[in-house]
């Protein structure tokens, strides 16, 4: 009787496609077995008083014979004779292995699995190596093992699957050697990117296809599939998409929404695939009666009501309900009053579609932070990640605290994951706060070129790193080249000075020009410290200092007398204090259909420096979505004024010339203008200006992978007022300008593209029309 196995294929073939894991299995790891021959009517018993191991190398035979479990003298029936066979065989460490009885002596002949001389990959092109290599655990000098390399071969077929290559297919194979030694050979085919050739949705009434598929992270094939990387098709990603899906649809008031399938169906030619989402939108339900009660003895709940931002008729979302209770916690905080907890109990009013909101008020467990452990962050401080929380260790444990501060460390953009956990303590009374991070490179070097109408053709460099040396410190590099301007800035923000929610600003710039349009240059220079810090919910105040040299030079023998006087006024030195409030309703996300900002800023320069005057600005913002919000309406209005003193007059350098506030105009084509005669009738600008925006951003029925939208702007404005008017032979009057157009916005992959075709609808005769307009800027 002879029990064998031969477990590598003679000609050195390891496996198939891993698209037929069976079949490569039997031939990686159990290949041919001989089964020992039987005689029906009879059973056969064995006791060896020897064993004989040959072939052996590397392994010992003792640890052979351990593997058998076969004693001296001890009887055997064929099945324990087999298993022993089964467990050398299994050990992995033998290409063969025979069992021969030969009568008192068991002969145990075996052939050691091959040492690993190379491993290599073959085909591979849009996987390079080192990516792949990190793949494998099969290495050289270590002992060939087909189980590791089918392993192998279905990490790299799974690796390019991510990419949406599902038709690649990788087959280990080995190469004979001399001294029982081979190599490992993964040949790889790559096959085709599956893109996603349709992306529809079924179910959804209430709002369009087009609008859905902005929401998902895949995207449908389009006009630029060579470049954009989300058309491919990616099995894992689509439950990515379920969830983002049924997130916008209760943010928008749809609380019994189902996103009941996400399937992608792959051609015959894997080469596309067709990807259908199925939904169940149900009906949208507002904020009905708003009401809160106490169950605290001497804990009043008319004190908290006045904290409360929740209004009746107000669409639901539960980002509205999660900060209106952050709001009553955080004043219970205030008052001294741990433990208090907020439950929202919700009544649901099936007949007018409102859904009826009680905050309890309760007396929640006595549980405490015991620590706060941190890891995987091996270049971020633990100090940038511990100052997101608003709890410290021995506070008492709020587990909506915990949540938000999960979600302020994923919004420092320094992590590809994060995980924030509770786990029981060392006490009943204990918890411990686990944070596990996955770090994700934070810096870019970048290298770009721009082009406009207005200033042409240039280039860019920008160097930024958002988490300096791991302390969550901003850095940046820009430079900026045009046909007629050089830009160069440097800035440094310290996030939060002292551990507090205090940012610390260092800003410095160098500028020149040299206007193509104009017959003079300037040069400025300036470095600007500030500290910015919250007022309010979303207001935050900054507080900052300037240093500024500002400079006029090569003004034309033939150019205004005001210019020619502003030469020669030098480079006086200049220095303001200022500050800048600035309020804000998307900072917290509450309604992603409307937004309102509001900025005013102040300057006063003349503290130090012989440049004096007051400049004051303000903007006001609102927007807001319509038509299954597929349409954006925009309103912007802003305005400046600088105001001189102490016998200093303003120049070009200080002054407001409406560039890109007013579109229809060239750069330097409206506002108060020399016409006495002179031959170059520069712009001189206006120390005030005011100007109102309309705008409306819609699709134009294109499919939305190719990322271009409509636009449609009204511009009313003006530029006015001189400190010098020559004795009043300059008007500079505020003379009403307006103008109308029509854009084309193409979200490219190399960046952002702007055509405006514009119609000034009143100007003045001296004033330089731009009918048309392309800014597109892209980087490297």
């Amino acid at each position: 009787m002879r029990i064998s196995a031969k477990a590598i294929g003679a000609r050195g073939r390891v496996g198939n496609r891993v698209v037929r894991p069976a079949a490569m299995a039997l031939l990686l790891c159990g290949t041919v077995v001989s089964t020992p021959f039987f005689t029906p009517a009879f059973a056969q018993d064995y006791s060896f008083s020897n064993v004989v191991i040959e072939g052996n190398d590397r392994v010992d035979a003792a640890t052979i014979l351990s593997y058998a479990g076969i004693g001296k003298g001890q009887a055997l029936t064929t099945g324990q004779l087999n298993d022993a066979y089964q467990r050398i065989v299994n050990s992995g460490l033998f290409e063969t292995v025979e069992l021969q009885p030969q009568g008192g002596t068991l002969k145990i002949v075996v052939q050691e699995m091959p040492m690993l001389n190379t491993v290599d990959l073959q085909g591979n092109k849009r996987l390079k190596d080192d990516r792949l290599a990190g793949l494998i655990k099969s290495k050289s000098r270590n002992v060939f093992n087909p189980a590791t390399a089918e392993a192998d071969a279905a990490a790299i077929a799974d690796a390019y699957r991510t990419e949406g290559r599902l038709a690649a297919t990788v087959t280990p194979k080995l190469i004979r050697r001399s001294d029982n030694r081979v190599d490992l050979v993964f040949e790889i085919v790559e096959g085709k990117v599956v893109e996603v050739e349709r992306l529809s949705f079924v179910g959804n009434r209430a709002y369009s296809d087009r609008r859905l598929r902005q929401v998902l992270e895949t995207k449908q094939a389009g006009l630029l599939r060579q470049i954009i990387g989300r058309d491919t098709f990616v099995t894992d990603r689509l439950e990515l998409d379920k969830q983002l899906l049924k997130d916008f649809y209760l943010s928008r008031g749809y609380i019994d929404v189902e996103v009941l399938d996400a399937t992608g169906e792959i051609s015959a030619e894997r080469d596309a695939s067709f990807v259908t989402v199925t939904v169940q939108e149900g009906q949208q339900y507002r904020i009905g009666e708003v009401s809160t009660v106490s169950t605290v003895d001497g804990l009043d709940a008319n004190e908290f009501i006045d904290v409360q931002k929740l209004r009746s008729g107000t669409v639901y979302s539960p980002a509205l309900i999660e900060n209106n209770i952050a709001r009553m916690e955080t004043l219970a905080l205030k008052k001294g009053l741990n433990f208090i907890r907020v439950e929202p109990v919700v009544t649901r009013n099936e007949a007018n579609q409102t859904l009826d909101i009680e905050f309890v008020l309760s007396k929640g467990e006595r549980v405490f932070v015991e620590r706060i452990d941190i890891e995987g962050n091996t270049t971020t401080l633990d100090q940038v990640i511990r100052r997101q929380f608003r709890t410290a260790e021995g506070d008492p444990f709020n587990p909506r605290e915990i949540r938000q501060a999960a979600e302020r460390i994923r919004a420092l953009g320094y992590f590809g994951n994060a995980d924030v956990e509770a786990a029981p303590g060392s006490g009943g009374d204990q918890v411990v706060v686990n944070v596990d991070v996955e770090e994700k490179p934070t810096g870019s070097l970048s290298v770009g070129a721009s082009f406009s109408v207005n200033s042409g053709a240039g280039l860019t460099f920008g160097f930024s790193e958002d988490n300096f040396l791991g302390r969550g410190q901003k850095v940046g590099i820009d430079i900026t080249t045009g046909s007629d301007t050089v830009d160069s800035s440097l800035t440094f923000v310290e996030p939060s000075l002292l551990g507090r929610d205090l940012k610390l600003k260092f800003g410095a710039y160098y500028k020149t020009s040299d206007y193509a349009d104009a017959f003079y240059d300037t040069k400025q220079i300036a470095i600007s410290p500030a500290l910015e810090f919250p007022v309010s919910e979303f207001g935050r105040l900054e507080l900052r200092y300037r240093v500024f040299d500002d400079k006029i030079t090569n003004v034309d023998a033939d150019s205004s007398a005001v210019l020619v006087a502003e030469e020669a006024m030098g480079s006086p030195l200049g220095s303001s204090i200022g500050y800048s409030y600035s309020y804000d309703n998307k900072i917290g996300g509450l309604n992603p259909n409307n937004r309102f900002l509001l900025r005013f800023s102040q300057d006063l320069a003349g503290l130090g420096g012989d440049v004096k005057y007051l400049k004051t600005e303000a903007l006001a913002l609102a927007e807001t979505k319509i038509l299954n919000e597929e349409v954006t309406l925009r309103a912007v209005v802003e305005g400046g004024a600088i105001a001189t003193s102490g016998g200093y007059t303003s120049r070009v350098t200080d002054r407001y010339f409406g560039n890109g506030k007013i579109r229809g105009f060239e750069p330097n084509g409206l506002g108060p203008r020399d016409l006495t005669g002179v031959a170059n009738e520069d712009a001189l600008g206006g120390n005030m200006f005011a100007v109102a925006r309309f705008e409306a951003d819609f699709p134009l029925g294109l499919p939305e992978e190719y990322g271009i939208k409509g636009g449609a702007f009204l511009d009313v404005g003006s530029v006015w007022g001189l400190d010098n008017t020559l004795g009043g032979t300059i008007d500079d009057s505020a003379k009403l300008r307006s103008s109308i157009g029509l854009s084309v916005l193409w979200e490219t992959p190399l960046g952002p593209l702007r055509f405006n075709f514009s119609k000034a609808l009143k100007k003045e005769a001296y004033d330089k029309e731009q009918r048309f307009d392309l800014t597109i800027t892209t980087k490297f």
